[in-house]
């Protein structure tokens, strides 16, 4: 039994390989065709002002809905309509200054063939990218990017697989070149992602300070009493310390607290709390990323950064938890 389990691991194994490879150079063998036709793509996508629809079906349409979700959340606008259902009615959604990208591994779909003439009509640009750049798809469309391949990695030549595999390669080509084309941001990304970790390491310390009346805030006239009352009610270990005019004085901590009390004074309620303050104390601003205010605190052993505005004024509070809340750090 040894033996046989062994020879199924290593067939397994070999064939596993071997999909590998092929799919491998199936892609590498686009490389060489990233020419004017691509850069025609990038700059017809980037210069459409709509939507682009992408179509195709079978394992087809399959890619052509990633390609259509990669580009939406890259900064282009779009969505996947099959080709059956665009026929019957869909196609209502395509206007004139939209785009369409086909995707037919054999260029002879029927469905995209009876689709294609009347997206020309509209006047919608049509990019195909299509596994044989002679077929009849590919003479309707404007611009067409050639993803045919040597073989496919099925051992039976039948299941798409490196076919399929290269499509999606040029899709993300394509995806990827309209994002330097478009200056597309990481925040812009985040974004489109904002419910996942994609979107919280891009969450401002704004977005998680405490503002308002949950900042502990005493003026400058008040006494270290005043501050153990306003730290206990807003619950933080500090509370900023303001001028009349309510700029930033200082900030008095737990810290400071102790240290006060380990000098024994006779009336340590009744000091006040310039006495006791931390004056010009560490702020950050609240459109700095909650990531850059974990990588200040963790660096200068603090739990609690003052949030200033433009004025130099308290604008919230951030405390260390505030940050672990997000599961992110």
């Amino acid at each position: 039994m040894g033996g046989v389990e062994n020879r199924t691991a290593r067939i397994a194994v070999d064939r596993a390989r071997q999909v590998l490879e092929v799919e491998a150079a199936a892609i590498h063998d686009l490389v060489d065709r990233i020419d004017g036709s691509f850069t025609a793509a990038v700059e017809t996508i980037a210069g459409c002002g709509g939507r682009v629809f992408t179509s195709g079906i079978g394992k087809s349409g399959i890619i052509c809905q990633k390609i259509a979700s990669t580009l939406s959340s890259t900064g282009t606008p779009a969505m996947f309509m099959h080709p059956v259902e665009a026929i019957h009615g869909d196609l209502g959604m395509l206007l004139h200054g939209d785009a369409m990208i086909v995707l037919s591994s054999s260029g002879e779909t029927e469905e995209l063939l009876r689709l294609v003439p009347v997206v020309k009509r509209i006047g919608a640009p049509l990019i195909g990218i299509v596994g044989r750049p002679d077929s009849s798809v590919a003479r309707e469309c404007d611009i067409v990017l050639d993803v045919s391949i040597r073989e496919e990695a099925c051992p039976l030549g039948l299941a798409p697989t490196a076919s399929t595999t290269a499509a999606l390669a040029m899709g993300d080509a394509l995806a990827m070149a309209l994002i330097e084309r478009r200056g597309f941001s990481a925040e812009q990304f985040a974004e489109r992602h904002p419910g996942g970790n994609l979107g919280k390491r891009f969450l401002r310390v704004s977005e998680l300070m405490h503002g308002g009346d949950r900042l502990p805030r005493v003026s400058v006239d008040a006494t270290v009493q005043d501050a153990i009352f306003e730290m206990t009610s807003k619950g933080f270990g500090a509370t900023s310390v303001v001028t009349a005019e309510g700029k930033l004085a200082g900030i008095v901590t737990d810290g400071d607290l102790r240290r006060l009390l380990a000098t024994d004074p006779a009336d340590p309620l009744g000091i006040k709390v310039v006495a006791v303050m931390t004056a010009r104390p560490l702020t950050i601003d609240g459109d700095e990323l909650a990531a850059s205010a974990l990588e200040v605190m963790e660096r200068r052993h603090v739990t609690s950064l003052l949030v200033v505005d433009g004025d130099d004024r308290p604008a919230g509070l951030l405390h260390i938890h505030d940050l672990w809340r997000t599961q992110l750090f």
